[in-house]
């Protein structure tokens, strides 16, 4: 196998949430099923629905449930009777997707590259993708990894650095299993992100060394923090959350797709001690960015081999909600005027949703915290944003060319009669009140928990390489 500290060519950058997971107990004969007490153990934590203790400083996307580690992964139908949840993997996703007949017509992403930020990394990230690969018969591909800043050594102890190389891995995995062709480099930064600007101006420098360096074609973003929390925002000064778009602003001249997740706490998210989430709707940057598509979550009902028994509904189990709602920072953008019976003068999230329930998590592998190296089940918008980063990709290499920022496509494509044509599939069940916060509810067209809804791969890339449009956001 290939070093597990393998790096790429790529220089080192100068200084410029973690995933929500379950991982499922195996012990030498048996599996354990999850115990009210390990449910209720997640970093990150609402007044009502978080009673673990919490440690400092929590990324600001996710939470974390961890009862045990699973020494190989299990069929769904093993999941539901072992476990009391579903578990899928990268081959029921093609399936779901509708991306095995893009695969057959040589559509894999290849020529393309995808970039994934994360703080701190994971040290193992290239052998536990290559065991992941192994199982379920992808093809090997070398992580190129940045580092960005002086990046400390991982430490196994550090929650905080644990937390982060499972959004790591969940990042560099599903990005592969949906683009295999795709060119992945991980950017670790110096710094963590948390709610406010902390970690923020790092993670930005680095996106906008690479895209003015010609580096990648679409990034995503598994991290965000709220709004509110930045500073000077209850005086209505935004400055210190606009200051930091030149990445995006970047990103849109050299044509590179930005997405980011829409966030795990439904309509509500955590306040500035990342522990407590806010009693009203609010929205999290950069989801929330005109500049950025904002992918938010669904919950995916599928037997084993990855066909649906039921249509999608918004992720809402009771461990975790779908991001959306409406921004507080940002008007309208134009790209939304077609909903504006929706949103009215704000920008509302999501845009498009994924695969983001535990109760439908993914399996992931990672060897980076001995203790607890084996397979493990994420959930959380952070795994819908990678999932749909290897859609782009695989639209890139449709297009033959950089698709740029895709909300004037998907806006256009997925408002109307001929949505499904397109390949956007409308979510019209469920709701992502949170917290003891009431959300919204799902319906017919646009919503605020779903937003366009989901998607089939094969009719969607094939749209979005024809859209004759360009760039959009302001």
């Amino acid at each position: 196998m290939r070093s597990t500290h393998a790096r790429s060519s790529i220089p080192v950058l100068g200084t410029g949430a973690a995933a929500l997971l379950v991982a499922l107990a195996q012990t030498s004969s048996a599996v354990a099923a999850p115990t009210a007490s390990a449910s209720a153990d997640r970093t990150g934590s609402s007044t009502a629905a978080r009673p673990a203790a919490v440690v400092k400083p929590v990324p600001a996307v996710a939470g974390h449930i961890d009862a045990a580690t699973l020494t190989s992964p299990l069929p769904t139908s093993q999941c539901l009777t072992q476990l009391g949840i579903r578990c899928y993997s990268p081959v029921q996703y093609h399936t779901a997707y509708n991306l095995d007949t893009l695969y057959e017509h040589g559509l894999t992403g290849a020529g393309r590259t995808i970039v994934l930020v994360d703080s701190f990394g994971s040290p193992t990230i290239q052998h536990d993708l290559e065991v992941f690969d192994a199982q379920w018969g992808l093809p090997d591909t070398t992580v190129s990894v940045v580092r960005a800043g002086d990046v400390p050594p991982f430490d196994p102890k550090n929650p905080d650095m644990v937390g982060w190389a499972s959004e790591s891995t969940l990042d560099v995995e599903y990005a592969h299993a949906i683009a295999p062709g795709a060119h992945l480099v991980l950017v670790e930064t110096a710094v963590s992100e948390t709610e406010g600007v902390t970690g923020f101006p790092e993670m930005m420098s680095a996106e906008k060394a690479l895209i003015d360096a010609g580096v990648g074609d679409v990034i995503s973003q598994s991290f965000g923090a709220t709004e509110n929390t930045f500073p000077g925002f209850d005086k209505g000064d935004f400055s210190s959350l606009l200051q930091l778009r030149y990445a995006f602003k970047a990103a849109r001249e050299h044509h590179v797709t930005v997405l980011a997740s829409s966030g795990d706490d439904g309509v509500t998210n955590a306040m500035l001690d990342g522990s407590t989430l806010y009693t009203m709707p609010v929205n999290s940057w950069p989801s929330s960015d005109p500049l950025v598509t904002s992918v938010g979550g669904t919950q995916l009902y599928l037997d084993d081999a990855g066909n649906r028994i039921s249509p999608d509904s918004v992720w809402n189990d009771g461990i975790g909600a779908g991001g959306g709602g409406l921004s507080a920072v940002f008007e309208r953008p134009d790209f939304q005027d077609g909903v504006s019976n929706v949103v009215g003068d704000h920008r509302g999230t999501p845009d498009i949703s994924a695969s983001a329930a535990v109760n439908g998590g993914a399996w992931v592998y990672y060897t980076f915290n001995p203790a607890r190296a084996g397979w493990h089940i994420f959930g959380g918008t952070s795994e819908a944003s990678p999932i749909f980063a290897g859609i782009v990709a695989l639209a890139d290499q449709a297009a033959g060319q950089r698709l740029g920022n895709i909300d004037d496509a998907l806006y256009e494509l997925g408002v109307g009669k001929h949505a499904a044509h397109n390949g956007v599939v409308d979510v019209t069940v469920g709701d992502n009140s949170f917290g003891g916060v009431t959300g919204y509810s799902a319906g017919p067209g646009y919503d605020l928990s779903s937003g366009l809804g989901t998607f089939d791969a094969a009719k969607l890339v094939k749209a979005l390489a024809h859209f004759d449009g360009s760039d959009s956001g302001d």
